[in-house]
């Protein structure tokens, strides 16, 4: 159980969050150093701070309770991660240092027009809202689970009011550079606090743990497929073709495409320390999803070897949570909470600056008409801040019913328009004679296309089918299975220089 030193312990945490962060991010004269930060931010703090934004709380989790009820073949997706930074850091930064870009998709404006530069950008805040809400939904897990074991018991809305508070504060007051120097901070926090049950897994469980985990099959890292045929293989999200290819498709749309990370390497002082600042960070994401795997085991490990239905819990990521409270010596439990807070502000702080920035340069400049002074566009820039945060809690609310692990949600959720946003990147880099009205056409078809393939194509019993939304029983009766998620962000990309492409093919005919 807790102890009045881990609650001493959070509630110092969160005090300092938002005196740090009001003090970090210094004085703001516009929206270049509101949303930017004057661009003049250190390579190694921009790399701290991607590698905190991206992992959040889906990570310190939602990963052990992959390997609690799995294998470690995830970490495969960092291998297509790793390679996606390179190829981003080689041809898109240079693309973007070309001009003194606020958002990634004046690239789309300058390249297409700006309608296709609000359309994406539309398309990225509704992006952003639905799979950080599921991060901000993941956070509220283990809080929940801490309460309900005193006896005093808190709704999912409550908490993620709570947190969605605070993580505003420092947000509206010390912008992007809040944000990141918080985030260095954050990333440190929920490092140690990992390592640290870690080193309490590793005396508590028994001495044969590693020898168990071989036998069952829980250290498989890497999952070729063999003996399984093709249609099988394509719905499983860690084959390693899957993995590494699809991992690269989406890791290019997600650090090359969307602004939540964009924006942090647009604060660099040089497009060197950007492309350094993103590569390194692949790198260190490794061996956090190596570290969060091997927890994952040793939790499964320590409950005796068994799943988490035996536990009496609803979800597998509430796993880790319990083991926080049941397992950690007084101290230690507090420090790991804090850190799970401090993945998920870290996460939250960064959507709510991104999707400001977004609306203020991408949307609101472009339709308004208004050549803002810097005072007054600063001010327009905070109240965006404040009005995101609360459809944030909103969305967050959403999604407090699901079953399915959270991590993989919150990916997928991206899926649907990562493929969208990287092939309108890829068709205006490759294709010097696509048009505006072309580029907004596939792009559009092509997430009406995914959230087809994504909710109506299976494969079962019967082979390939199409059957849109089927029931369980459905699903069940027939062994249906969806195509595993990182295929959707190489789809949806494929298809949208393909059909750009093509278009524009016939209309030179």
């Amino acid at each position: 159980m807790l102890t009045t030193l881990d609650y001493a312990i959070i509630l110092l945490y969160f005090v300092g969050v938002a005196w740090f962060g009001a003090r970090s991010g210094g004085r703001q004269r516009g929206t270049g150093d509101y949303f930017l930060g004057g661009r003049n931010v250190p390579w190694w703090a921009v790399c701290f701070s991607i590698v905190a934004t991206e992992t959040s709380t889906l990570t310190v989790i939602g990963v052990p309770a992959i390997a609690f009820g799995g294998t470690l073949t995830f970490i495969q997706m960092t291998f297509g991660y790793i390679l996606a930074r390179i190829v981003v850091a080689l041809w898109f930064l240079p693309r973007y240092a070309t001009g003194q870009m606020e958002t990634a998709y004046e690239f789309l404006g300058h390249r297409f027009g700006d309608g296709m530069r609000a359309t994406a950008s539309v398309v990225f805040m509704a992006t952003r809202l639905l799979a950080d809400g599921v991060r901000l939904f993941a956070t509220a897990i283990p809080i929940k689970v801490i309460f309900d074991s005193v006896q005093m018991p808190l709704t999912y809305p409550a908490i993620i009011l709570g947190i969605g508070i605070v993580t505003a504060i420092y947000t509206l007051i010390g912008g992007i550079k809040a944000v990141i120097w918080m985030d260095v901070v954050q990333m440190f926090v929920y490092v140690g606090g990992a390592v640290a049950a870690l080193v309490v897994l590793l005396n508590h469980v028994p001495g044969d743990w590693l020898a168990r985990a071989v036998e069952a099959g829980k250290t498989q890292w890497l999952d070729t497929g063999a003996g399984k045929p093709l249609g099988e293989n394509l719905t499983q999200p860690y084959w390693i073709v899957c993995a590494v290819l699809g991992g690269a498709v989406f890791g290019m749309a997600s650090h090359g495409t969307d602004h939540l990370i964009v924006q942090r390497l647009l604060t660099c002082r040089a497009t060197k320390d950007a492309q350094k600042a993103l590569v390194v960070s692949g790198l260190v994401v490794f061996l956090q999803f190596a570290l969060f795997l091997a927890i994952g085991i040793l939790l499964w490990a320590h409950y005796g070897f068994v799943d988490f239905k035996t536990l009496g819990l609803e979800r597998g990521d509430e796993v880790f949570p319990k083991f926080i409270i049941e397992g950690l010596p007084p101290g230690v439990s507090g420090l790991i909470l804090a850190g799970i807070l401090a993945a998920a502000m870290s996460t939250l702080s960064s959507s709510l600056n991104a999707l400001a920035s977004s609306s203020m340069s991408d949307v609101y400049r472009r339709f308004s008409g208004k050549d803002l002074e810097p005072a007054r566009a600063l001010y327009v820039g905070r109240v965006l801040t404040v009005v995101w945060a609360f459809v944030f809690i909103g969305f967050a609310c959403l999604f407090r019913d699901t079953k399915n692990a959270v991590v993989e949600l919150g990916l997928s959720i991206a899926s649907f328009t990562y493929g969208g946003l990287l092939g309108v990147f890829v068709l205006g880099l490759v294709n010097k004679r696509a048009r505006q009205t072309e580029a907004i056409a596939v792009f559009l078809t092509t997430i009406a296309v995914m959230t087809v393939v994504i909710f109506g194509v299976w494969y079962g019993n019967a082979g390939w089918v199409f059957a849109f939304r089927p029931s369980e029983d459905a699903i069940k009766a027939q062994g249906l299975k969806a195509i595993g998620w990182p295929w959707y962000t190489v789809i949806g990309s494929a298809l949208t220089v393909a059909l750009g492409s093509l278009i524009g093919a016939l209309r030179r005919r």
